[in-house]
């Protein structure tokens, strides 16, 4: 069996048979291996839809219940736990993160704020070249915390954003280990997942989850490709070679067991496209987080180009906008985060709107794959179509 057969299984609401066409496209034109996708309109259910396999040997059908790592989308999660505590009124993000982690005022960071962890701006997007990370140190959580409190800034703090492509997680979820007294996979099990009946988890908290993860498939990439990705790496400044070299990851390591039991919020969320877009959906529709806390979060902190990835952003606190890039749909005020090699969550208040993408086969793309942008277009040409 080819891409052009892979079988499709799931439901598309009346009107939404554009999301189910797009879909079907990405196996047959876009290399998709194998797939979820969910919508949700006002907190239903519109898409459901997921197909393909779960594996390269294509031995066994992509399931419901398939849970696929899903890299940064991760963030989004991580983002979500540190406003729960904003709603709670135990953090407050304009505070020096070492009033709460007293040890990260090491090394002349004992102003940073909370706000500049969520929005990539802390000066310490990785650890130093001087002090090599080896991939296995990365399950550690008090040797990763302890890095990144005792790391002096590798920028001016403040000034420029600076893609935290791991050290995210661990900024963001140490401060919200010491202000919840427990570990952030517990946290967001207990506040987040746990009450929506969503099927994500930051690390995997039962080996019993293990049969049940697809694996996943470094990009595919023409040798051209390949030899400008290695130039860039080589030609990347300290900053980004700390940020995303230090150690280098690449998709492959997410299927190790070790990998997916621990504990790294910024990068091994395992979830289904059907929670995704359920918790995006509770944050649309005001059941997740207080109104003023949901406001605060996608309010916009300015654009900018990235000092780490070179491509323009705009933040929300934890969140990507949509921005000049429409990258959650039309609506440039919809957010979410997007993972490396193609999956997503978003949401579109104003729209009633939220999604959820996973898949196996990854994309060379840090956002706005090709095929989630043909999922997420067809879910508003739908709408379009409705309205008219």
């Amino acid at each position: 069996m080819d891409g052009a057969t892979a079988t499709v299984q799931g439901e598309c609401a009346p009107g939404f048979e554009p999301v189910r066409e797009a879909f079907e496209a990405n196996f047959r034109e876009r290399g998709e291996l194998g797939a979820a996708f969910t919508a949700l309109r006002d907190g239903e259910v519109v898409v459901d839809l997921w197909g393909g396999w779960s594996g390269p040997d294509r031995a066994a059908q992509w399931r419901p219940d398939t849970l696929a790592n899903v890299w940064s989308t991760t963030k989004g999660m991580t983002a979500i736990c540190a406003h729960k505590l904003v709603d709670a009124g135990e953090l407050d993000v304009d505070t020096p993160v070492a009033k709460y982690w007293p040890e990260f005022a090491a090394a002349g960071k004992a102003d940073v704020p909370v706000r500049w962890l969520l929005t990539h701006r802390s000066g310490v997007p990785g650890i130093g070249l001087d002090r090599p990370v080896r991939v296995e140190e990365l399950y550690d959580w008090d040797l990763m915390t302890s890095l990144l409190a005792a790391q002096e800034p590798l920028y001016v703090p403040g000034s420029a954003g600076g893609y935290h492509a791991l050290a995210y997680g661990w900024l963001v979820g140490e401060v919200v280990r010491r202000i919840a007294g427990q570990s952030i996979r517990e946290f967001f099990a207990e506040q987040v997942a746990g009450p929506l009946g969503a099927d994500f988890s930051i690390g995997l908290a039962s080996d019993a989850d293990l049969d049940r993860c697809a694996t996943l498939v470094d990009p595919v990439m023409t040798e051209e490709m390949a030899n400008a990705l290695a130039t860039a790496f080589a030609a990347a400044g300290p900053v980004a070679q700390a940020a995303l070299t230090n150690p280098q990851l690449a998709g492959h390591h997410a299927n190790e067991p070790a990998f997916r039991r621990a504990v790294m919020p910024a990068l091994n969320g395992h979830g289904t496209a059907r929670a995704i877009a359920t918790i995006y959906g509770a944050l649309a529709t005001g059941g997740l987080l207080s109104a003023p806390t949901l406001a605060k979060a996608r309010e916009s902190q300015g654009k900018e180009i990235d000092a780490v990835l070179g491509l323009p952003n705009e933040w929300g606190l934890g969140f990507y906008l949509g921005s000049d890039a429409r990258g959650f749909g039309p609506n440039p005020a919809a957010f979410g985060h997007d993972g490396l090699g193609g999956s997503t969550g978003g949401a579109d208040p104003e729209n009633g709107i939220s999604f959820g993408y996973t898949l196996n086969q990854l994309g060379p793309l840090i956002r706005d794959d090709p095929r989630k942008m043909a999922l997420v277009n067809a879910v508003y040409e739908s709408l379009d179509t409705q309205t008219r």
